[in-house]
């Protein structure tokens, strides 16, 4: 082991002086367009436990809210927050932009080549087959089902006991677990009940799931790219962690594979993983990719977004109370009391709920950056050029802070600014990227919303939360492959005096 330990070392000082000498003859040329000190390495390392807020700063100061960046190791890409950029990357120019080698390579260990992680045909089929399962009968059983079930035996019972007991909570962690359980049911027509009970089943899945997401994402901010590859080869540091969080991972994905596959002729349920068992010719592998990339998309993303919306709530209490109004009335026009749980159609009339969820996401999007590859060289909308193998990255969560796109009040949560003749509008996916937009839109984005109004309707009408943060201080960031937020939203569950 210690002859390993040099070794890695030795590996390290060669790698860095090599950096050294390389790096003195370009120092100019090493950063952002026009900004090399801003965007240089050092700078990027000063910068790096911020990253989102350091590079928004950099594109909101850049004429046309892009950037070209340079790193070691051959890493060039151009980092942008405009929505022309975004169309042409994900729907004028599709094809040149694929998620590319770099990031399936730096994914590959934890999502394999499940939907998120694959181009081209592979990732056509995957498309296709998924498709099937999102239609409008499917999100009517998600809603009039499995949310249903989750907030009336689940959720309610633990905040109503935390309610009566004075018990702090964390609501991303209870957010969390009950996207994981209903994801599950619906992708998989499995209950893992990690919010039974009290709501600290699965712990050990939850956050060995948790690293795995975080630890990946880690690898994208590296200073020498290619440092993983050591780590890796010698089982060191994150990367050992990483390995032990993957096999946990791994292990549950495929119980669940096992389990269905059992059941296969017995049950005749169409969910989403039947569809990818039915033919026979995918291997558990294969399988355990989709199933690992579905358990990400349900779990993480609507998770994060209802934590950043409880947390904007607890400043903003006028907010607050239009919603808790836009819910009575729908009550008093169906005639339904408090613990009724919403129909369908009652959940689509919640606009000013709606347009709450969507400012919440335009400013704390699920996923803050999105990056792709560069197939052959291009020039840009905005006049940039970017070359073969490049990475582009579009800054999802740089353009909701963009006075360009929203205007001088950008960075003020107004769910207001989505109302328009009482209707929560529709902006363009290119201008609102949040459930990505071209040929790749997210196919759970309606599911996504029904999910997310059913769970604040619910909650908002019975309990209001006291956030035990310092008043007006944003929670740190903790990026991982979706934004949420580091140690948590410590709140105190109290019923709400009607």
């Amino acid at each position: 082991m210690a002859i390993q330990f040099l070794f890695f070392f030795f590996l390290i000082s060669l790698y860095l002086y090599i950096f050294f000498l390389r790096s003195k003859s370009r120092v100019k040329t090493l950063g952002f367009r026009s900004y090399p000190i801003v965007g240089s390495l050092p700078d990027f390392l000063r910068n790096r436990h911020r990253f989102l807020d350091w590079s928004t700063e950099v594109l909101s100061s850049c004429p046309t809210n892009s950037a070209v960046f340079h790193r070691p190791g051959k890493v060039n890409g151009v980092i942008h927050a405009n929505p022309q950029l975004v169309e042409h990357m994900l729907k004028s120019n599709f094809d040149n932009y694929p998620k590319g080698v770099r990031f399936r390579t730096l994914l590959q260990d934890f999502l394999g080549g499940g939907i998120f992680n694959t181009d081209g045909e592979l990732w056509k089929i995957q498309r296709k087959t998924a498709s099937y399962e999102f239609n409008t009968k499917s999100l009517r059983n998600f809603v009039m089902e499995n949310v249903t079930v989750e907030l009336q035996k689940r959720l309610i019972p633990i905040l109503l006991t935390a309610a009566e007991e004075e018990r702090v909570l964390d609501a991303q962690d209870l957010l969390e677990r009950f996207a994981f359980d209903n994801i599950c049911k619906l992708a998989f027509n499995v209950d893992p009940g990690c919010l039974g009970g009290d709501g600290t089943a699965g712990a050990g899945f939850m956050q060995a799931f948790e690293d795995a997401a975080t630890l990946s994402s880690g690898r994208f901010m590296y200073a020498l790219p290619r440092l993983y590859v050591i780590k890796k080869f010698f089982n060191l540091g994150s990367e050992r962690k990483l390995r032990n969080s993957i096999a946990t991972v791994y292990d549950f994905a495929d119980r669940i594979i096992s389990t269905r596959m059992e059941e296969k002729s017995e049950k005749k349920e169409e969910d989403l993983l039947s569809r990818f068992i039915g033919n026979g010719e995918n291997s558990v592998e294969y399988l355990r990719d989709i199933v690992i990339s579905f358990i990400l998309a349900g779990r993480d993303t609507t998770s994060s977004a209802l934590s950043w919306f409880f947390w904007l709530l607890s400043s903003k209490p006028d907010v607050e109370e239009t919603i808790i109004q836009e819910l009575d009335k729908i009550r008093r026009r169906s005639g339904k009391n408090i613990g009724d749980m919403f129909t369908f159609d009652e959940l689509r009339e919640m606009h000013y709920l709606q347009a709450s969820i969507s400012e919440a996401m335009r400013l704390y999007p699920p996923v803050p950056v999105d990056t792709k590859a560069c197939n052959e060289d291009d020039i840009l909308p905005d006049g940039t050029f970017i070359g073969k193998d490049w990475f582009i990255t579009y800054h999802t969560y740089a353009m909701g802070r963009m006075v360009s796109i929203w205007g001088e009040d950008c960075c003020e949560y107004k769910p207001e600014r989505w109302i328009e003749n009482g209707i929560c509008k529709q902006e363009s996916p290119f201008k609102f990227p949040v459930f990505h937009a071209g040929p790749r839109m997210c196919l759970g984005k309606d599911m996504a919303y029904i999910q997310m109004k059913s769970i604040a309707a619910s909650v908002l009408e019975r309990f209001t939360f006291d956030v035990l943060m310092e008043k007006g201080k944003c929670p740190e960031h903790l990026l991982s492959l979706t934004l949420r937020m580091k140690g948590g939203l410590p709140v105190k569950v109290k019923k709400r005096i009607v």
